[in-house]
């Protein structure tokens, strides 16, 4: 199997450990994937003006170098642009005025009319493998590993574009992933809530009182450790956290991973493949703790 792979911005920079153990854990689930070439960012975040539709330029633009590679799927990894361009993809399939203008702003590419179909890796997991297949080559079984599954605002917003099928009522992508790989998911009362986001950057008391209010949901449901799939909220509710502590009374020491990283270990794969030096320093002793991986070697 071969698909279509769009990188985003941040997993070549901020969070290699997202894409590196995606894309470690997709080769050893026999999954090549093809980054597209001449890639530009999706635009991080999709424009809520309804007549802003010179921003929608840059996701259409990547769509269109899937379609002309010759693919009809893309997936990419990061909860924001899968959003950005599953948004501007289903504008590009239904509103025939604003996509013709959309059209007319790139007149050097062949129109495009929504032939790409975005999919998220989760999804591409659920569908392509499934959890059942996906268990039975799970080599190291996480269990007795309490995991707070967060989706945060982009895995599930609109409905429309919801991960996992769209059930916006009893979201379970992130539980049913978790239970394949032989993990407890945990339910918490913050899993659905904004983590803070740029209010972090432009409003930081505001921003760290959001993301703490996450950190401590995740702790009064005595979860271990805290599993995302979006560079921004990994930034404020991991990177970030030994700052909120300091800040927000109450707040939890609690591991964040990536849900690729997860999946990595889980598929027997070398930590190195984890990229952990990225996360902050409990990340990986929690997973030493519970003998998922190996303590590194001592240097004499």
């Amino acid at each position: 199997m071969k698909i279509s792979y769009y990188p985003g911005c941040t997993l070549k920079t901020k969070a290699k450990n997202l894409e590196d153990s995606a894309l470690a854990s997709l080769a050893a689930l026999g999954i090549e994937v093809e980054e597209l070439e001449r890639w530009n960012c999706c635009g991080a975040v999709f424009s809520l003006a309804d007549d802003d539709l010179i921003h929608q330029v840059a996701p259409v633009r990547d769509l269109i170098r899937a379609r002309d590679a010759g693919a009809d799927k893309l997936v990419t990894l990061c909860s924001q642009c899968y959003n950005v361009l599953a948004r501007a993809n289903k504008l590009m399939r239904e509103e025939e005025e604003k996509r013709e203008t959309i059209n007319l702003f790139m007149d050097e590419e062949v129109d495009y009319h929504g032939e790409v179909q975005v999919v998220h890796f989760l999804d591409l997991l659920r569908e392509t493998i499934g959890w059942d297949a996906l268990r039975e080559q799970v080599k190291v079984p996480l269990e007795g590993l309490k995991v707070a599954p967060f989706y945060g605002c982009t895995l599930l917003r609109p409905a429309e574009v919801a991960v996992g099928g769209g059930d916006r009522g009893a979201p379970h992508v992130l539980q049913d992933f978790l239970s394949a790989l032989g993990a407890t998911p945990v339910r918490f009362s913050a899993a659905e809530e904004c983590c803070g986001a740029y209010e972090v950057l432009i409003n930081p008391v505001e921003g760290m009182r959001r993301a703490g209010s996450v950190l401590a949901a995740a702790g009064e449901s005595h979860a271990d450790a805290i599993v995302l799939s979006c560079p921004l909220c990994e930034y404020n509710l991991g990177r970030k956290q030994g700052d909120i502590r300091a800040q927000v009374s109450g707040i939890p020491d609690i591991p964040v991973f990536y849900f690729t990283q997860l999946l990595a270990i889980a598929l027997g794969l070398d930590a190195s493949a984890g990229r952990f030096e990225l996360n902050m320093a409990s990340a990986r002793k929690l997973l030493q703790d519970k003998k998922f991986v190996e303590a590194p070697a001592t240097q004499v």
